[in-house]
């Protein structure tokens, strides 16, 4: 992994930085931190613009949503494969007074066991004579360097405890340690942000609308006004790497409901083409043979069918010190909506 040097934060990142609100209780160190932080790592700071569309984590990751789906209809795509976003990553998160105010006051409860607390306050507080071990919790290396810790995924799936190293120092500008798998880079700021992808809510446009008749094709197609490319930044300004996710629509799944009906095509996935999904119904074309859409073979009787739309979106993203765009599993997003087929009503003169 390359070393990681601080570079310039864009002012969408500064913003979201200015917009903290600490949480209290929490203690705030005395040091002099990184002139693009404003606040420090480890406050637990969290902030949000009034769109929704910028919050930030001080010291961790910050996340620029200005490009993303929105909407009280959007989702989150679900992977088409086994892949899930990381559970956990390290990231700088204490300067040596922050955590000297963070351990303390465990030790002091000592509600982790005396046994514990003599071991961590030899590692951070009393050593510094050998290896692995530290004087005042470095505070001689106030401003060249963060103590790194855990961050999870704050809905604890599986795999959230799998950061189970402790609290480890970084200096400025040096790698993290080779063993810590974990720790965070611009592929794992990748995959953090497809996690904050949020996509259109898949009800497709069908003619006849609603309700159609037996035999009768049924076009459907997308509005390609909704349906376009959305992206989703994720940072960490104090390390100057970022990355950015972008998803974009490639194709439409239709599912009828029912296994008494014939899709357009036959696979029933209508692939994008020329910047759309499907095609718009005309006037004069209620005999021809939509490009993509469905013909329902029997009535669904008193009620309807549950017709399923899917939409397949392409995950790639790019980031720094990366060349050109890397790949991640595609996500697919669909809903629901009700067709009702009826019988065509046969007149006898």
């Amino acid at each position: 992994m390359p070393a990681l040097k601080p570079r310039s934060v864009k002012s969408t990142v500064a913003l979201a930085l200015g917009l903290f609100i600490l949480v209290p209780g929490q203690a705030l160190a005395d040091d002099t931190f990184d002139d693009h932080t404003q606040n420090p790592p480890g406050t637990q700071a969290k902030g949000d613009a009034d769109d929704g569309t910028l919050s930030a984590t001080a010291g961790a990751v910050v996340y620029d949503r200005s490009k993303n789906g929105s909407g009280p209809s959007a989702g989150a795509v679900t992977s088409t494969t086994s892949w899930t976003p990381p559970p956990c990553y390290y990231a700088p998160k204490y300067t040596p007074a922050q955590l000297k105010a963070y351990l303390e006051p465990i030790w002091e409860a000592g509600s982790t066991g005396p046994e514990w607390d003599l071991g961590q306050r030899n590692k951070y507080e009393d050593g510094g004579t050998k290896d692995g071990t530290y004087k005042d919790f470095n505070k001689a290396m106030t401003g060249k360097g963060y103590w790194w810790d855990s961050y999870v995924n704050g809905d604890y799936p599986v795999g959230w405890d799998s950061c189970d190293k402790g609290i480890f120092w970084v200096d400025t500008n040096d790698d993290p340690p080779a063993d810590i798998p974990e720790a965070i880079t611009p592929e794992v700021l990748a995959q953090l942000a497809y996690a904050e992808i949020r996509v259109p809510s898949t009800k497709i446009e069908l003619a006849p609308e609603d309700t159609t008749k037996v035999n009768l094709p049924t076009w459907a197609w997308l509005d390609t006004a909704e349906f376009k490319p959305v992206s989703v930044t994720a940072s960490v300004p104090l390390l100057g790497i970022e990355a950015t996710t972008t998803a974009e629509p490639v194709s439409l799944k239709i599912e009828p409901g029912t296994d008494d009906a014939t899709t357009y095509p036959p696979s029933g996935v209508c692939e994008i083409n020329d910047g759309r999904i499907g095609e718009a119904y005309a006037k004069g074309r209620a005999d021809e043979t939509p490009p993509c859409g469905v013909r329902y073979l029997r009535s669904s009787g008193d009620g309807s069918y549950k017709l399923r739309a899917t939409v397949t979106w392409k995950i790639h993203w790019t980031g720094t010190g990366v060349n050109g765009e890397q790949g991640l599993p595609d996500g697919t997003f669909g809903a629901e909506q009700d067709v009702i087929v009826q019988e065509i009503q046969a007149v006898n003169r």
